[in-house]
């Protein structure tokens, strides 16, 4: 009778800690739907801002968000990977490997305001890319990494050791036996981590601030040395900057940006159901 008492305790407890996450996102997402959907329109979405951006659409903001998602991600997927595969296959398991991991995991966990300035000081400054989407992506990409790197070297850890010597003893190399066995059996973590990078790349303002972000631009960037608007940075700007703009124009750009996060995430989520269905463990 007592388990059975507690369990329900720890059963109501559950619930209501899932609830307490649930139902505000919920009520977020009902908001921004119920106030950004009356602003949504196909001149919304293709057109230029206009008049001090009180009208118009956010076509460029929508193309710069894209142009630099995509560059971080071209840039932070393969080394985050190969570092992933070089610290579970190859690195020895000693102090200097242990502090590198944790240094690792640390860094995620470091305010993106922070990054925004180191991407300031290295790439705009520094390297002298100046404040362009090159700066941007390259910044986005480094704030991205440690998530990236952490999930790959836990789905390659996890993939079962057993599946290694029977390579092994089968005659294959090592890097064989990654690329062959062990990365098609942790692309679905692998994938888990690009999802986060990706939905973190996508919703940061504070490093766009000082390395990409253009107030406004009335057409699109031409070059990765160009700058270009983004969707949170505008978001900030309609919000913050510029009175008297309609509550929709705010709504719907917000709901853009959700939108692009959510259907980003489905497409990898699909990615990795399928790859999930192949494996044998």
């Amino acid at each position: 009778m007592n388990s059975k008492k507690s369990q329900k305790i720890a059963f109501i407890f559950l619930l209501l800690a899932t609830l307490l996450i649930i139902v505000p996102v919920g009520l977020i997402i009902a908001i921004i739907i119920q106030k950004g959907l009356p602003g949504i329109s196909w001149e919304f979405l293709s057109d230029i801002p206009r008049k001090g951006m009180r009208a118009g659409g956010i076509f460029p903001a929508i193309v710069g968000t894209l142009y630099l998602v995509s560059g971080a991600i071209i840039f932070a997927l393969p080394i985050g990977l190969f570092s992933a595969i070089y610290l579970s296959e190859y690195a020895k398991d000693n102090f200097l490997t242990r502090i590198i991991k944790l240094a690792i995991v640390n860094l995620a966990g470091v305010p993106s305001v922070v990054y925004g300035l180191f991407g300031l000081a290295l790439f705009v400054v520094f390297f002298k890319f100046g404040a362009s989407i090159l700066s941007g992506s390259l910044t986005l990409g480094i704030m991205i990494l440690p998530l990236i790197i952490t999930a790959s070297r836990e789905a390659l850890e996890s993939v079962p050791y057993s599946f290694r010597e029977v390579s092994w003893s089968l005659g294959a190399s090592k890097w064989q036996t990654i690329r062959n066995i062990v990365l098609p059996n942790a692309i679905p973590g692998i994938l888990t981590g690009t999802i986060l990078g990706l939905g973190r790349a996508a919703g940061e303002t504070a490093p766009i601030l000082f390395t990409v972000a253009a107030f406004y631009l009335p057409q699109l960037p031409r070059s990765i040395f160009n700058q270009a608007m983004a969707l949170p940075y505008h978001l900030y700007v309609i919000s913050t900057q510029v009175p008297n703009v309609d509550e929709k124009i705010r709504y719907g750009t917000a709901l853009v940006l959700l939108t692009m996060v959510l259907f980003m995430n489905l497409i990898a989520v699909v990615i990795r159901y399928k790859f999930r269905k192949k494996k044998k463990w």
